[in-house]
């Protein structure tokens, strides 16, 4: 093997195990325990060795949020596999609270301000897409034209970010907090169906009714 190969495979090998050894902290601890410092320790590396790798904790901490927004799409994915489109839905909901309480400390920094919040778009797009190929699904599936898809997007990832955050308090919790969060989506697609005068949306051909 050539050793500049070898010295590249050395270095994405190093590079990992410094995300690796972030995230667990990260997960056991919080942001508060992401420091340079902490990570090189316990590595048993030095300081500059990670620096190496990343400029600086910020770039480091995106990683993370990177990672945990491909961690929460591969769930929500899985999630959207039920065989009609409004079970779709409400199943990704229930997942989407579940990821939040699973893993409160990422959630957290894939939602704060620890990172630049147009990175924290970048890293979420892909998820996004997810719900917006679902509501395009819904929409044709019941006859309602969205208007604005951005818009009807925003209302049910907000509706969902709420719920996640009621989860964190003892008098709700996770499970609960799913269930609020499938009820939240049930009643959103309802009336939608029902009127299509919900802001952004409009009715297209005759919605049905019920479900």
């Amino acid at each position: 093997m050539p050793s500049s190969t070898r010295r590249a495979r050395e270095r994405a090998n190093i590079r990992a195990s410094i995300v690796e050894t972030a995230m667990r902290l990260l997960e056991s601890e919080g942001a508060a325990a992401l420091t340079i410092r902490r990570i090189a320790a316990d590595m048993d590396y030095t300081a500059p060795i990670v620096y190496q790798h990343f400029a600086n904790k910020d770039a480091l901490v995106l990683e993370l949020v990177v990672r945990g927004y491909d961690q929460l799409l591969a769930e929500l994915r899985r999630a959207g596999e039920a065989s009609d489109i409004d079970g779709r839905i409400v199943r990704v909901a229930a997942q989407y609270v579940h990821f939040a309480g699973e893993h409160p400390h990422l959630y957290q920094a894939m939602n704060g301000t620890v990172t630049d919040a147009d990175e924290r778009r970048r890293a979420a797009a892909p998820a996004i897409d997810l719900l917006t190929e679902l509501l395009d699904a819904w929409s044709h599936t019941h006859g309602v034209t969205l208007s604005d898809q951005s818009d009807a997007c925003e209302i049910l990832w907000g509706t969902l970010h709420g719920m996640a955050a009621l989860g964190y308090l003892d008098t709700v919790g996770t499970e609960r907090a799913q269930r609020l969060a499938e009820q939240a989506c049930r009643t959103i697609l309802l009336g939608w169906r029902a009127t299509g005068s919900a802001s952004g949306l409009r009715a297209g051909s005759s919605p049905k009714s019920g479900t």
